[in-house]
């Protein structure tokens, strides 16, 4: 008897990627997504498995998701809202109360769900973990804006004050979340872990490092680096460094990601645990532009305008030893996904430049400040 799935966002990058991974498996999957506009422009994608039931609806509403979940055995919940928008009731309504909704609808009707694995993410993370010459393995907190202002964009010690070095950062890091996104993706995890272990019911939270692939949005200008300066460079504009560029990143290609769910589901090896999904190496923003560019063959160069973002980390590498314990093995390389998400770009029509807009709507907002001065 074949196992029978839920992917709430199962429209979205990750989400799609997985569908036709579980279907490939032998799995009946049901699809629920609500084609948030800011995402899906033109409607339903093409990409939507045609052996997986799909559902229109929103995970929000109590009667949609109660029909959604009759009759599945796991739970793949990648349904978010996510990105960097002023949207705070927008964000705590879509990922905190509409994952607490979810746990109560299956408690309150006693559905046989055998296990749930949630969507998390390394934005938990107030910073990464940094190495100190004098103190070791150092947890610092999030850099202070007064910091940021005047363009001293370092990690230092939380002891000494020291310069610190970027390290893997483990699972038993401090989590806070300094956006509101991240605050939210805290909330699922925590909402996820603590009902299974009130239930008895196996529950695992993957916290995705930077997750870029085909099929990642051309029209959400907050929805991944990559996608972001592609579409920049495709439109003949250089793509915008916050900081200094030299900031890093853990990328893992889609197709990866949805690997670790499926495991995920298969093993009990994590169960009960926040777990971080990553490659295990961090990529300076700046190469990342690079790379574009040459394999695009656009030679603009990034622009670093003296800009930031308050809140964001510095430097982030997963520590991925305990999802490599469980038999994960990233198979994708940088430049060969980077590779990949080109050739599907390509295949796509009318690839505008929505971030110039968005960028003006983040400084009138606060969220993008600039240095030497309180607000711009």
């Amino acid at each position: 008897m074949s196992k029978r799935a839920l992917v709430t966002g199962g429209a979205g990058l990750i989400g799609s990627h997985l569908t036709d991974l579980l279907v490939g498996e032998g799995w009946q999957v049901r699809v629920l997504d609500n084609l948030e506009p800011n995402t899906h422009r033109r409607g339903k994608p093409s990409w939507i498995n045609p052996k997986a039931e799909f559902v229109k609806g929103d995970l929000r509403d109590r009667e949609t998701i109660t029909a959604a979940l009759r009759e599945i055995d796991v739970v793949f919940h990648q349904a978010a809202y996510g990105g960097y928008m002023p949207e705070i009731s927008k964000y705590v309504h879509v990922n905190s109360l509409g994952t607490a909704q979810m746990l109560e609808v299956i408690r309150e009707n006693n559905l046989p769900i055998k296990k749930i694995v949630v969507a998390s993410s390394q934005a938990v993370y107030s910073e990464g973990a940094g190495d100190c010459p004098k103190h070791g393995l150092v947890f610092p907190a999030v850099r202070p804006v007064e910091q940021l202002r005047q363009g001293d964009w370092e990690v230092h010690c939380p002891i000494c004050g020291a310069i610190t070095k970027s390290a893997p950062t483990p699972e038993n890091a401090p989590v806070g979340g300094e956006t509101v996104y991240g605050l939210t993706k805290v909330d699922q995890e925590k909402l996820v872990l603590l009902w299974g272990k009130q239930v008895g019911t196996p529950t695992v939270a993957l916290r995705y490092s930077c997750t870029y692939g085909p099929r990642q949005s051309i029209f959400n200008p907050y929805t991944g680096v990559i996608a972001i300066f592609c579409t920049r460079l495709l439109n003949d504009l250089p793509p915008v460094l916050y900081e200094d560029g030299e900031q890093t990143r853990d990328f893992s290609f889609v197709e990866d990601i949805a690997r670790a769910n499926l495991l995920a589901a298969d093993t009990d090896k994590l169960d009960g645990f926040a777990v971080n999904v990553g490659s295990g190496e961090g990529t300076p923003i700046r190469k990342i532009a690079e790379i574009l560019s040459t394999l695009l063959k656009i030679n603009i160069k990034a622009e670093a305008r003296g800009e930031f973002r308050p809140g964001e980390m510095r430097h982030l590498t997963s520590d991925t030893k305990l999802v490599r314990g469980a038999g994960y093995k990233p198979q994708i390389g940088l430049e060969s996904g980077i590779q990949r998400y080109i050739d599907w770009i390509k295949t796509q029509s009318n690839i505008r430049d929505y971030f110039s807009e968005a960028e003006q709507i983040l400084r009138s907002k606060g969220i993008v400040h600039r240095v030497g001065m309180k607000n711009a």
